[in-house]
């Protein structure tokens, strides 16, 4: 029996995490969407994903505290970064997590094709 892949996006953008949610759904993920930094902290731990998709930029908290606050939770899962600012941005966050032991981090610059998304989400499953 195959477990599951479960993911949870973090993006203040609800259109951003719809459309994502409708790709993931469509490759046969569960899908949990957050729009801030508190309720992504709460579905972490009732969820437990195995892919966590991270939008840098949001009002609460920025990407790089709670990628910070994953690593302490012990996340060793992959994680998709994503930002609709500059592409260095995501990539600091990238090696911050490669630093910290994320084996699979991958970064996509907004706004996203829906082809590039099916195909990160194909490779991490």
């Amino acid at each position: 029996m195959t477990h599951p892949q479960r993911l949870l996006i973090v993006d203040d953008e609800p259109d951003f995490g719809e459309f994502a949610r409708h790709v993931a759904q469509g490759l046969d993920y569960e899908v949990v969407v957050a729009t801030n930094s508190r309720s992504f902290q709460k579905s972490y731990a009732e969820f437990q994903p195995t892919l966590i998709m991270l939008d840098m930029v949001m009002p609460d908290m920025d990407g790089n505290e709670l990628l910070l606050w994953l690593l302490q939770q012990g996340y060793a899962a992959g994680l998709i970064i994503t930002t609709g600012y500059s592409p260095d941005y995501a990539q600091e966050a990238k090696t911050l997590a490669e630093f910290n032991g994320l084996h699979t981090v991958i970064t996509l610059t907004k706004p996203v094709r829906l082809a590039d998304l099916r195909a990160v989400l194909t490779q991490t499953a």
